[in-house]
C-alpha cells in the first residue's frame, strides 16, 4: 500500500493495539483509542476502569520509547484483510497546549469522551515509519 492509503486506513480505523517493551525485554500489547494528527498519534489514559493507576504501558515508554501501533481489519473473507503498522517514538505530553489539542482530537473522534474527557496522561507517538499489507 502507498503512504496515502496507509494514512487513510489509520485515520479511518478507531481502535489500535499499542505494543511496548518492558525494561526486562518483555513485550506488552494493549488496545488504545487514538487520534492521528500529522505525523503524530495521540492516546490518553481515560476513565475506563484499570487495575492500577501505574500502567505498564507508561512504565515501558519511560524505559524504552520505541513503540509500534497496529490497526487491522479481519473478516472471514480473507480477500478483504488488511493491516497498518506504525513504528514510532512515544513520549508523555508535558506541554499544556499540545495536551489540550490531543484531548480535543480525541473528543472529536470518540463520542464517549464528550461526556467524560480523558483526564489522565496523554502520550504522543511520533511516526517514523508506516508499513502495511492488504489482500487487495
Amino acid at each position: 500500500m502507498e503512504s496515502t492509503e496507509l494514512r487513510r486506513r489509520l485515520a479511518d480505523h478507531s481502535v489500535a493495539v499499542l505494543a511496548t517493551v518492558s525494561p526486562g525485554g518483555k513485550p506488552h500489547a494493549v488496545p488504545i483509542c487514538y487520534a492521528l494528527d500529522g505525523d503524530s498519534i495521540y492516546f490518553a489514559v481515560d476513565h475506563k476502569p484499570k487495575r492500577t493507576p501505574d500502567l505498564r504501558r507508561l512504565d515501558n515508554i519511560a524505559a524504552n520509547p520505541a513503540v509500534a501501533v497496529l490497526v487491522q481489519h479481519y473478516e472471514h473473507d480473507w480477500d478483504r484483510l488488511w493491516w497498518v503498522r506504525v513504528d514510532g517514538t512515544a513520549r508523555i505530553v508535558e506541554d499544556a497546549g499540545q495536551r489540550s489539542r490531543a484531548i480535543e482530537l480525541l473528543i472529536d473522534r470518540y463520542s464517549q469522551y464528550r461526556q467524560h474527557p480523558p483526564d489522565g496522561v496523554v502520550v504522543a507517538i511520533t511516526i517514523h515509519r508506516l508499513s502495511g499489507w492488504s489482500s487487495t
